[in-house]
C-alpha cells in the first residue's frame, strides 16, 4: 500500500501573509467542532454543550448546503487549521454569519478582519441585503472586528449558556 501524501500550503501565500484561506473539504467539519470546543473551554469556561451546539450547526451546513448562496472558509497556517468562518442563508436576502473563529497563535496578523472580509464580499456577491450575527459580550476581539466592519449591535439578553452567565448580543450589517 503506497503512502497518502498531503500537499502542505507555503507559508506566505502571494499576498505575504502567513496563511491560507480555502473551502472545506472531508474532515473539516470535525476539526472545526473539535476547536471551537476546546478553545471556547478554555477561554471562556463553555461546557461541552456549546460544542453541540456546533456539531448541530456544521451537520446543518453540510446537510443542506447551498453553494450559491453559503459558504465556509478554513484558515490554514503551515498546514494547521487556525481558523474558520461561515457565511449561510437565514432569508433570500439575509446571511448569517456563523462559526467565527481564530486561534490564538493565529491572533494578531489580521487573519480575523481577512475572514470577516471575505464574508462581507462573498455576501454582496449572493445578492445578500443584511447579515446578521450572534455572539456574546466576552468575545471583546470578535466584537471588535464586527463593530469596525460596520456591522451595529441591534439586541442584547441575559441568560445562562454553557454553564456561564451570558450576555448574548445580535449583530446586523446593513451597509454593504
Amino acid at each position: 500500500m503506497s503512502e497518502i501524501k498531503f500537499e502542505q500550503p507555503k507559508t506566505q501565500n502571494q499576498s505575504g501573509e502567513r496563511y491560507i484561506l480555502r473551502p472545506h473539504k472531508p474532515g473539516d467539519m470535525g476539526y472545526v467542532t473539535y476547536k471551537h470546543g476546546v478553545l471556547y473551554y478554555k477561554e471562556y469556561g463553555w461546557d461541552e454543550r456549546f460544542e453541540a451546539l456546533v456539531a448541530q450547526i456544521v451537520a446543518d451546513f453540510v446537510n443542506q448546503y447551498k453553494p450559491n448562496k453559503e459558504r465556509c472558509w478554513i484558515a490554514e497556517m503551515d498546514g494547521e487549521i487556525v481558523g474558520s468562518i461561515f457565511i449561510v442563508q437565514h432569508s433570500e436576502t439575509v446571511a448569517k454569519l456563523r462559526l467565527f473563529f481564530v486561534d490564538p497563535k493565529a491572533r494578531g496578523i489580521g487573519l480575523g478582519t481577512r475572514l470577516v472580509d471575505e464574508c462581507i464580499q462573498y455576501a454582496k456577491h449572493a445578492g445578500y441585503h443584511k447579515i446578521m450575527l450572534m455572539t456574546n459580550s466576552k468575545l471583546v476581539e470578535a466584537r471588535h472586528i464586527y463593530q469596525k466592519k460596520g456591522f451595529e449591535l441591534v439586541q442584547e439578553e441575559k441568560n445562562h449558556s454553557y454553564g456561564q452567565e451570558m450576555i448574548w448580543e445580535t449583530w446586523e450589517l446593513t451597509r454593504m
